[in-house]
């Protein structure tokens, strides 16, 4: 168990812990002169069952509240600290607040210093405690008067910590392994270590970690948790690993870094979260207002983007977007902590919904739903909301690595489950029974449409089918959904094209046999193919008939024509978009001209103009006199068709 204090500066935090250890957790030469504590500091209590108490002692100063927020993360049991002659003060409060905020549950108040008042003045500081803890997580928690100096009182406060500690059921192991750095050191002939609470999982000496948000990949040399050295730690423990690998130093990886596994190293620089303002914040926050946002070991300054109300006022919950600065390894359920944008008061606090959160259409009503169903903690229950909403179909690489979800635990979430799983592009998509024969219906009816208006052709560009659909499935997660449906055996998807099983090209074994001879021709030069007359003239063919069949294929979306009689491969379409948009980027002014593209794509200035035209008519670039500027990414004007 991992118990934390909290109060006010100079309330007898350090002389507690110390009286209950035998450990001064005030190790620097600032701190002992001083007689504050301005560190974390850290000791430990062996029990007789053989475990092992650790304690996290940190700052009561207002200055470093920072650190104290530091130090809170992974606690499980907290000791609120309140002295007698001087009863609760603002840092009491706000650290009260921050208890609350991070979901810490269990904890007593600890009266320090009864040995300078008298009973009356006792009586009055527990009555202050009790109205001051009355709508907090500490409500109607014990109070255990104690003097540090003649030790009345920590014997009892010992023996309540040892039956909490034997009473708490074991710590659960789920989860990928995760660890927020709150110190990092070097020590000679052992090389890096950093320390922290293991907030999910377990690591084992020999298995190697990921610090993030850098990325810096290490082997673990050595374990020490609760103080012992061990071969295996696991979530709940207080832990330091002595890490080595490329790139490894104290300064490589320090307080507000995390530790995580090779392959979950995902990071975020912008998250949707349900956020709260404190009753006691001294003004409401509007979208783009800044706070000091803290969560794990990390403190960055934020912006708050509001999405379900047009203000924060105090005491009020609200779904918001928060825009950080740098990249940040969150993930869902992660608790936050909101401070002024001075960092001088704690004014409320929020729990991550989605890490992922996108920068656009993020206030639309059917991006709501979806954290509507996020916000659900039970993975299940998260799954069965978003499957129940469009597209139908949900990502479970993301939404379980979004999670922190090992591999068996994922498997365990759909074990069960009326689901169709498709892996597609490197990752595995869910749907229930339901929603695709709901889908299957709608494609069928749309395919049967497109084959009788043109049974010459071998199938319906996927692109084009997906935007015939109401509502448009998102595009990257249609080719998942084509193949749930195909597993079904009612549609074929293939090479781009879907149809119906039954469907049979009417594209005749002659018409076959040119198209591959006209297509070989236009790949052979992709960036300036031959015109359809050049084509025929080349083959021997009629050039009606290869103009015909080249119309015909660029309907089903093999090739685009761009100019008059003149066909490109899409993929080269592509090509030459994205060496505009490096013509335009590479640029001071952001723009290019007909003559610096043609000399790119070293083609003749008829092709390179009808091109660029094609580019001007599908919104990917803009004509401004004699030079064009980039409106779209290459992907998204080029890929619609």
């Amino acid at each position: 168990m991992i118990v934390g204090t909290a109060g006010h500066i100079d309330h007898g935090k350090t002389l507690l812990v110390k009286a209950l250890t035998g450990i001064d957790t005030d190790r620097l030469k600032e701190e002992k002169a001083r007689g504050i504590t301005i560190e974390l500091g850290f000791a430990y209590l062996p029990l007789d069952d053989g475990s092992v108490l650790g304690f996290i002692d940190v700052p009561g100063h207002e200055r470093f509240v920072h650190t104290m927020l530091a130090g809170a993360t992974g606690i499980d049991f907290v000791l609120l600290i309140v002295a007698a002659d001087d009863g609760v003060m603002p840092q009491t409060r706000e650290h009260l607040d921050i208890i609350d905020i991070l979901g810490i549950r269990e904890g007593i108040v600890v009266l320090t210093k009864t040995d300078l008042v008298d009973e009356e003045r006792r009586l009055a500081v527990e009555a202050e405690i009790r109205e001051a803890t009355a709508r907090s997580c500490l409500a109607g928690a014990d109070i255990y008067p104690v003097s540090a100096v003649t030790g009345a009182g920590i014997a009892a406060v010992r023996q309540r910590l040892a039956e909490e500690a034997q009473s708490r059921p074991p710590h659960e192991t789920a989860g990928v392994f995760r660890m927020a750095i709150d110190r990092s050191f070097t020590l000679q002939g052992t090389g890096t270590v950093v320390t922290g609470t293991i907030l999910a999982g377990a690591i084992a000496v020999g298995e190697r970690v990921l610090g993030l948000p850098g990325g810096i990949e290490a082997r673990v040399r050595s374990l020490h948790a609760q103080n012992r050295q061990v071969a295996r730690a696991e979530a709940g423990e207080r832990c330091a690993l002595n890490v080595a690998g490329p790139g490894v130093s104290r300064d490589a990886l320090g307080r507000g870094d995390w530790l995580s596994i090779p392959g979950h190293g995902m990071t975020t620089a912008r998250f949707d979260a349900d956020v709260w303002l404190l009753t006691s914040a001294p003004r409401s926050l509007k979208t783009w207002a800044p706070v000091y946002l803290h969560v794990g070991t990390s403190a960055v300054v934020a912006h708050l983007v509001l999405l379900s109300a047009d203000q924060l006022a105090p005491g009020q919950r609200a779904r918001a977007q928060l825009v950080l600065p740098g990249p940040l390894p969150l993930r869902t359920g992660d608790r936050i902590v909101l401070r002024d944008s001075g960092a001088e008061r704690t004014i409320g606090g929020g729990r991550v919904i989605d890490p992922r959160a996108p920068a656009r259409r993020r206030r639309s009503p059917a991006r709501l739903a979806i954290l509507e169903a996020l916000a659900h903690s039970e993975p299940g229950e998260a799954l069965e909301a978003l499957l129940a909403l469009p597209p139908y179909v949900v990502d479970l690489t993301t939404f379980t690595a979004d999670r922190a979800m090992t591999d068996d635990e994922a498997a365990a979430l759909v074990a069960g489950r009326p689901l169709v799983l498709v892996d597609h592009d490197g990752a595995r998509f869910a749907m229930s029974d339901a929603a695709v024969e709901t889908l299957e219906k709608r494609l069928v009816a749309v395919l049967e449409r497109f084959h009788a208006e043109a049974p010459e052709l071998p199938g319906m560009p996927d692109e084009a089918l997906r935007r015939s659909l109401e509502p448009a499935p998102p595009r990257p997660v249609f080719p998942a959904m084509l193949r749930a449906v195909a597993t079904r055996g009612a549609i074929v998807a293939e090479a781009g094209r879907t149809r119906r099983a039954s469907h049979k090209s009417a594209l005749s074994a002659a018409d076959d046999r040119l198209w591959q001879q006209v297509r070989s021709l236009i790949a052979a030069e992709p960036h300036r193919p031959p015109t359809a007359r050049e084509i025929g003239l080349q083959i021997g063919q009629p050039v009606a008939q290869v103009r015909k069949l080249a119309k015909t294929m660029a309907r089903i979306g093999e090739i685009a024509e761009v100019g008059a009689d003149r066909f490109f491969l899409r993929s080269a379409l592509l090509e030459l978009g994205t060496m505009a948009d490096e013509l335009a980027h590479a640029s001071p002014e952001r723009a290019f001209t007909a003559a610096a593209f043609k000399e790119r794509v070293g083609c003749g200035r008829n092709v390179a103009i009808q091109v660029l035209e094609y580019f001007d008519r599908h919104g990917l670039t803009v004509r401004l006199g004699d030079v064009r500027r980039m409106a779209r990414t290459p992907t998204e004007a080029l890929m619609r068709e």
